[in-house]
């Protein structure tokens, strides 16, 4: 019996129950040689509005120094709710991005408000951290070490202490002028769609307008972290929930990481790419081949099944077009065994109709009281990179070939454990204390793809623990052999991955091979500063490549710009890239899949493996791979380059792409070049 046959018949018997019961401006976006700058810029200040400005920032300056300086891990961790507010607005200061004049007032506020927390905290007071009502906090950012805000809901009735409280994540919907000011007053001024009386909601930012995905992924877990540090939630009653841009949002986090949450609550929004882009954008697409495959990244339908998992409750309004994103995922789940709960607001465009509210309220509130299951008699989890690997019990570790449907179905049978699986050559069953099944009196029975292993009995405290690994089509016990590079959770590419985590650009020092690829790189790499700070709102960290220090090569994935002669980090390992120049050449891979390009107009992206530190990545002359074009429909925000490409120059870099894409792939899953693709 194949996976999906199995798959398909616990789900017709299981499902039955599950009943339980993404804003752009259409066709005139669709040219890429007409593209609107995202953010616009804003309006010009008058000297008394610089003045008052300037003023403002001086005395809340003088009012931050002092805790700066301090060792106080109190104030430490509790500095950035107060560099929120002076962020938010030197940068919208220093970058045009007052929208309207109005936003004068609202800056000049939270400045003061800013400079309360900070004369607070100096003398030892932290009052907002036991504030009820609407509430803006901080953290700094494990990727760019940015302080980023955040946005709460805290009911009259919180106090700490033993009583675990539920959470609520809202995911804002596109907003092209959500700068951090109007984000922060947004968060003092409402409380949002909704507000649960028994639970906290958290508005994270997300890093702007990006549907949570890539960098406002990574912001949805380090809010989270944050909050979890200063107030005490229940881990098993999360929910993600949101409208519009946020309905995509919550559908992506849903299907990705589906046994985090007690429920999940998307509503309009987008849920895949393709099938949106053409009915809400008119749009006509013509991807390449490894564009196509990139969708399966972020299309929710094409992770359908692993909201098995994750009771769901979708929301449309009957006229809204963006309905689309809930219909096309009941397709996918039917096709699965499940049936889509989708609560219509009658004769409703795009909002929430408002008995349809109340519904939708009362039902994700009945699922969060239930809270997360913990025990998972079976799972059923599809994954196409090791990028999201886990489910319930389960951590798929190995893949035969990543952008291909990987399978994994696990039963509790009654003396072991039902596998089946495709597309999977290792992976991880961890059953936490107390949470395993079995009596621990005998060995536990595998059955893994008709293969059957003995595995050591439970521990004492009820929990088991087994690896399993693929060798020669034949399973066995144990991790797989550490035999060289591998792909691996969180080192699997592709290259926007690399900033999902901390990085840093290195700058060369050094005259390169050619002024072509000097020129090139040197406007990417600009280029990129600029972008990441006004796409994903950071300040990109960038150090010369002689000042990089081991503990940068330990702690960061290193974004190298230039070549191997013009960049001396590049130099160091350039023998060790599977991309590398010799003589007049630029050489992709070697022996039978070795290709060959002129290296006087041609230069090499890529992610891999950094050789002076493999368990980060090293990337070459490129930063996010979506650029301006994708920024006007946030359905169009996913990877547009796989693991490697090479850029002939000759055509120069648009809204789209760097230049001509002369060739591009992925790596192997031993992160070695593959021979050419046809298509």
């Amino acid at each position: 019996m194949t996976v999906h046959t199995l798959r398909r018949t616990f789900f017709l018997l299981l499902a039955v129950g599950f009943t339980a019961t993404v804003f752009a401006d259409g066709p005139a976006d669709n040219k890429i040689e007409n593209v609107r700058r995202i953010p616009k810029l804003g309006v010009d200040l008058t000297p008394t509005e610089r003045d008052s400005l300037n003023d403002a920032l001086i005395e809340y300056g003088k009012a931050l120094a002092p805790l700066l300086k301090s060792k106080d891990p109190k104030v430490q961790e509790l500095l950035p709710d107060v560099q929120i507010y002076g962020d938010a607005v030197s940068t919208a200061y220093e970058f045009q991005e007052f929208f309207d004049s109005k936003e004068i007032k609202v800056a000049l506020e939270l400045l003061a408000e800013g400079k309360q927390r900070a004369v607070d905290l100096a003398a030892g007071r932290a009052p907002w951290t036991t504030q009820t009502g609407l509430v803006v906090r901080g953290y700094r950012s494990k990727i760019d070490h940015s302080i980023q805000p955040y946005g709460l809901v805290i009911p009259p009735n919180y106090v700490p202490g033993p009583w675990r409280w539920r959470l609520d994540f809202w995911f804002h919907g596109r907003g092209e002028t959500l700068s951090e000011v109007n984000f922060l007053q947004d968060r003092r001024k409402k409380p949002g769609t909704f507000a649960p009386s028994d639970g906290i909601v958290l508005h994270p930012y997300g890093r702007y307008s990006n549907a949570n995905k890539f960098a406002g992924e990574t912001d949805v877990f380090e809010a989270l972290e944050s909050v979890k540090r200063r107030y005490t939630i229940d881990e098993d009653r999360i929910s993600v929930r949101g409208f519009s841009m946020g309905g995509a949002s919550t559908w992506h986090l849903a299907v990705h990481h589906p046994t985090l949450w007690a429920a999940a609550n998307p509503g309009a929004g987008f849920s895949e790419t393709p099938e949106f882009l053409r009915s809400f954008q008119g749009e006509d697409l013509k991807p390449t081949w490894y564009e196509r495959k990139l969708w399966q990244m972020y299309d929710a339908t094409d992770w359908a099944v692993n909201l098995y998992h994750c009771p769901t409750v979708a929301y449309s309004g009957e006229i809204d077009r963006q309905k689309q994103a809930a219909d096309i995922m009941a397709e996918a789940l039917n096709e699965v065994g499940l049936s889509m709960t989708h609560i219509i607001g009658p004769k409703t465009g795009h909002g929430y109709e408002a008995n349809a509210r109340l519904d939708v309220e009362r039902r994700v509130s009945d699922l969060v009281k239930i809270g997360r299951d913990r025990s998972y008699p079976q799972v059923s989890f599809t994954t196409y990179t090791l990028k999201y690997s886990q489910c319930g019990y389960v951590r798929v570790e190995g893949l035969e070939e990543h952008w291909r449907a990987a399978d994994v179905v696990l039963i509790e049978a009654e003396d072991g454990l039902s596998l089946s699986t495709e597309n999977v050559t290792a992976l991880t069953i961890d059953y936490p204390a107390g949470q395993s099944y079995f009596d621990g009196t005998e060995p536990v029975v595998i059955d893994v793809d008709g293969h059957e292993l003995e595995a050591a009995r439970p521990g004492t405290d009820r929990s088991f623990r087994v690896q399993l690994h693929k060798r020669d089509d034949v399973w066995k016990l144990g991790p797989a052999p550490s035999e060289g590079l591998a792909k691996r959770p969180g080192l699997q590419g592709p290259i926007d991955d690399a900033f999902m985590d901390s990085f840093i650009f290195v700058r060369p020092t050094g005259k390169g091979r050619n002024e072509a690829i000097d020129a090139w790189s040197s406007a990417e790499l600009e280029r990129a500063i600029e972008h990441w700070r006004r796409h994903f709102r950071g300040r990109a960290r960038v150090k010369n490549d002689v000042d990089v220090s081991d503990a940068d090569i330990a702690g960061a994935n290193l974004i190298l710009w230039g070549d191997d002669q013009s960049n001396a980090v590049w130099k160091k390992i350039a023998d060790q890239l599977p991309i590398r120049y010799l003589g007049d050449d630029l050489i992709v891979g070697s022996g039978a899949v070795e290709r060959k390009f002129e290296a006087a107009h041609h230069a090499p992206i890529l992610i891999y493996p950094n050789p002076l530190n493999p368990n980060r990545y090293v990337v070459t002359n490129s930063s996010f791979t979506f650029r301006e074009y994708a920024y006007l429909n946030n359905a169009r925000q996913v990877p547009m380059l796989p693991d490697w490409a090479v850029v002939d120059l000759r055509e120069k870099p648009n809204t789209v792409r760097p230049g001509r894409i002369a060739d591009a792939d992925f790596f192997g899953e031993r992160w070695e070049v593959k021979p050419p693709h046809a298509e």
